[in-house]
């Protein structure tokens, strides 16, 4: 039998999402372990995605990998119809550190499905049926998630599910209300949102879908009193509010929860990638008291065969332990105040290819512009092929020096484990200021 690589055999059978097949040349990874994996060449890197923003605790974490072995010596399976022990303590930790009286979980398999679900509960319970959701936004790929998604990646799935509007959330660096401060920003895109609630028929609203933080998108951190003035909308006009945490929970932007930093409770929030790091696929909804009512005598109309699996809940619960002995999400904000602030705001200033960096907790974006002037961006909106060349560059400097963010459009965004050494967070900071010299070639301003 011939010998083939990991390598020719993956590129002969598997299908990769997102990708042109005959394009792409993964990266076969052998091991890992924290904040850093090894390919199939000996090459080291320092993880700033958290792979794909979900490996908060890291890689091999010792407790999830011991959790993971002695429920799988007790029970791999069981239908979801039944009751275990690690669904029911997963579910219990959640709850307890969620928002106000979010208390019951229902779990899926990913933060895709969460959102499904988290859509469907808000409909059956309003007995409405419009969903507004942001332009500079991403729910997932499956219908619904993605037709509620509203950057280009909805695009080739449309026309998608009926009922789905966008609008613009805030985001003074590149304002859609021409405001010139973070309160104007707030106002103005708060009376946008509600002039496109009073167009719509308030009455015909079931929930404002939204990304406390927006992730993929931007890290656009929201003005203050935003959240706040979206929950009192959604209170005015009877809709219901649904909180995308999935890549923003679990300590991401040093709160157990984004809605957390401004005190806000939703009515639905959807989790996935940080609750238990991706080392068994596990996501989930949690449902307020009155919604999760209105399914006490009648059937919940959904389900997944794989909800509440008990190898993903029993890493789930063990992960919300860490967090709780560890203080993961005040490890998170101190080290995005302490190192990642004051070493990007340093960026920033020697760089003039950086427009702006923004971000919170261990979760930041560099905005990469050719003209800090006009704040034209380093690559146009949606850019492939040649035309994405800098940022292509950009990326490959940076994994050159040994350090692996990911980057959207004209931005690099770092995501590093929150467990990550500091010394590791200063080094991959140091290196992502010495790839950033490929952008200022493209300054033309």
């Amino acid at each position: 039998m011939v010998d083939r690589t990991s390598r020719e055999i993956d590129r002969r059978h598997v299908f990769y999402p997102w990708a042109a097949q005959a394009r792409i040349e993964p990266v076969v990874v052998t091991g890992g372990a924290g904040a850093r994996f090894t390919d199939d060449t000996g090459t080291s890197y320092l993880d700033f995605a958290s792979q794909l923003v979900h490996a908060n605790l890291g890689l091999q974490h010792p407790r999830l990998v011991a959790a993971v072995h002695r429920q799988a010596d007790r029970l791999c399976t069981v239908s979801p119809n039944h009751a275990t022990d690690v669904k029911a303590e997963a579910a219990r930790l959640i709850a307890a550190h969620a928002p106000g009286e979010l208390d019951t979980v229902f779990f899926t398999t990913g933060g895709a499905e969460a959102v499904e679900n988290a859509i469907r509960l808000a409909r059956l319970h309003s007995g409405r049926h419009k969903i507004l959701a942001a332009y500079r936004s991403y729910h997932g790929a499956t219908a619904g998630a993605v037709t509620a998604t509203g950057e280009p990646r909805r695009w080739a799935s449309e026309p998608g599910i009926p009922g789905v509007v966008h609008f613009f959330g805030p985001y003074l660096y590149r304002s859609a209300f021409h405001a010139a401060t973070e309160a104007q920003e707030r106002d103005r895109a708060l009376e946008h949102l509600e002039q496109v609630i009073c167009f719509e028929g308030p009455d015909q609203v079931a929930a404002i879908l939204l990304e406390p933080v927006v992730g993929t998108n931007g890290v656009l951190v929201p003005p203050d009193g935003y959240l706040a003035g979206v929950r009192e909308l959604c209170d005015r006009y009877g809709i219901l509010l649904i909180a995308d945490e999935v890549m923003v929970g679990f300590g991401r932007v040093g709160e157990w929860f984004a809605v957390d930093a401004w005190n806000v409770v939703p009515d639905l929030l959807t989790f996935a990638k940080g609750v238990n790091s991706g080392y068994v696929p596990l996501g989930g909804v949690l449902l307020s008291p009155a919604i999760a009512g209105s399914f006490a005598d009648h059937a919940y109309p959904g389900g997944l065969t794989y909800s509440g699996h008990p190898l993903a809940c029993a890493v789930a619960a063990e992960s919300v332990r860490v967090f709780e002995d560890d203080d993961i999400p005040a490890r998170a904000r101190q080290l995005g105040e302490t190192v990642v602030a004051p070493a990007l705001a340093k960026i920033a200033a020697a760089h003039p290819s950086v427009g702006e960096v923004r971000g919170r907790g261990l979760f930041w974006a560099i905005e990469l512009v050719a003209d800090r002037d006009s704040r034209r961006m380093l690559v146009p909106y949606n850019a492939s092929g040649p035309a994405a060349e800098p940022m292509v560059r950009v990326l490959a400097a940076c994994k050159r020096r040994g350090v692996w963010p990911f980057t959207h459009f004209n931005r690099v965004q770092l995501a590093p484990p929150l467990i990550i050494d500091e010394s590791d967070l200063a080094e991959g900071l140091a290196a992502v200021d010495e790839a950033l010299a490929v952008a200022d070639e493209y300054v033309t301003g």
